[in-house]
C-alpha cells in the first residue's frame, strides 16, 4: 500500500502521527520527505504551461492584464 500526504511542514503534528500509526498498525513503512515545486508541477501539462510562460509575457508587456480596485472586492 503506498499513500502520499502533502502537507506544510509545520502541519505535521501528534494527530497526524496517530493518524499514520492507526492506518499502517504495526507494518514496516519508510517516510521520505521531498520539498514540492509547484513551478514544476504546473509545467507537466504542456497547455498548462504554454499558457503560464504566455501570462508571465503579458506581464511583462504590461498587455491583456486585468485590474481590480481592492474597494470594489470589500463589498463582495
Amino acid at each position: 500500500m503506498q499513500s502520499i500526504y502533502r502537507l506544510k511542514a509545520n502541519e505535521l503534528n501528534d494527530s497526524f502521527l496517530e493518524g499514520l500509526k492507526t492506518t499502517f498498525k504495526d507494518k514496516d513503512i519508510e517516510i521520505i520527505v521531498s520539498e514540492v515545486d509547484e513551478t514544476e508541477y504546473l509545467f507537466r501539462s504542456e497547455a498548462n504551461k504554454e499558457r503560464l510562460l504566455q501570462a508571465v509575457e503579458n506581464v511583462k508587456q504590461r498587455k491583456n492584464l486585468v485590474e481590480v480596485n481592492l474597494d470594489d472586492l470589500e463589498n463582495v
